[in-house]
């Protein structure tokens, strides 16, 4: 009876061996497919964490995409630098963990703009940012089937070739204008500097949108009896030369929303400060640098526009062949107090000094 009972109990104790095995193995599958996914039910449990992590939209949660954004970005200065991040900022706000971004930035070259969005092609993104007019160029010139946005160009019809533009791009190309009122610019210059005589018109002439602002602000200032003369410059090489000629036969500057001088602001004020003369500027970065006044837009809020676009067209809420530019809403007066004081230019009432 004895050796019975020790065989019973053993038989009964490797029952429950086996019994706990295969409770341990069905635990450890519904583990895997929690954690990889398998299911329908854990790709809804990851969107969903996504969605509570990065505030994204219900229908991002529901699809569990993810996007990949290109952006291609000319060169490296504050109005440039301001419009990404309104961008990024609101993409991310928009979308949380399921957007990543490829920023790249082409060192004001045009050629490296076009090897960045090939690139981008190639990795077959999602949507391309474009900042500023030649990287918009080469985006066109690269795809027309990726989701293009531009930000910072100042007039699409002009960087695109397009006549009788009305609007509207079409096809895979919409975005934000950084266009300012121009002939309220000149207004500026005629409100600041009454008495002088000569301006001169300093910009980039490789850039197509540049040329538009300075041919506009001529045609405004002419029209107040000022006496308009170009100085152009190729690229930053040639700057210094061009800037001195133009410090030397002049009594104002004017320089437009051009990405060159934007970049070079230090070489363009070592000259014209010491030559005592002032400059009105087409935005902020620039005045910051070398400027006495602008009446400029926030870049970092023409990001953010641009950035909400983004959003309706990765998540289908909008077809950019439809979508129409947007411009900035308001335009402020600003003055770098510095150099105003340094030149001895007293700025009346309704301009706001820019934030050193």
């Amino acid at each position: 009876m004895k050796k019975s009972g020790k065989v019973l109990s053993m038989i009964l104790a490797g029952a429950m061996v086996l019994s706990m095995a295969g409770c341990s193995g069905s635990n450890a599958g519904s583990e895997t497919t929690a954690a990889g996914g398998d299911s329908a039910a854990a790709d809804t449990t990851a969107a969903d964490t996504t969605v509570a992590e990065g505030g994204s939209s219900d229908s991002q949660a529901e699809d569990g995409k993810t996007y990949k954004v290109g952006i291609c970005q000319l060169v490296q200065h504050d109005a440039l630098d301001a419009a990404t991040k309104g961008f990024m900022d609101t993409l991310k706000e928009e979308l949380g963990d399921a957007v990543t971004f490829d920023e790249q930035n082409a060192q004001g070259d045009s050629n490296t703009c076009s090897t960045i969005i090939n690139n981008f092609v190639s990795g077959d993104v999602d949507l391309i940012l474009a900042n500023a007019t030649p990287a918009l160029q080469a985006a066109q010139a690269g795809t027309n089937e990726i989701p293009i946005l531009g930000t910072s160009v100042t007039e699409y019809g002009v960087a695109l070739g397009i006549d009788g533009f009305d609007g509207t791009v079409g096809g895979n190309i919409s975005g934000t204008s950084d266009l300012a009122p121009l002939d309220e610019q000149a207004a500026m210059l005629n409100e600041l500097f009454p008495d002088a005589k000569k301006v001169g018109l300093l910009y980039c002439s490789a850039e197509a949108n540049s040329q538009y602002q300075v041919d506009t602000v001529k045609a405004a200032l002419e029209g107040m009896g000022y006496t308009c003369e170009y100085y152009s410059f190729s690229d930053s090489n040639d700057l210094s030369t061009i800037a001195t000629k133009a410090s030397s036969e002049s009594d104002v500057i004017y320089i437009p929303t051009d990405n060159t001088a934007a970049s070079a602001t230090e070489i363009i004020d070592n000259i014209c400060r010491p030559a005592r003369i002032p400059i009105i500027v087409g935005e902020e970065g620039i005045c910051k640098g070398c400027g006495v006044a602008t009446l400029s837009i926030s870049y970092y809020d023409l990001g953010v526009a641009t950035g909400r676009m983004a959003a309706k067209i990765l998540k289908g809420e909008a077809n950019i062949s439809e979508m129409p530019i947007e411009y900035a809403p308001q335009f402020t007066k600003k003055y770098n107090k510095t150099i105003c004081e340094s030149l001895g230019i007293e700025i009346p009432d309704g301009y706001e000094a820019i934030e050193e």
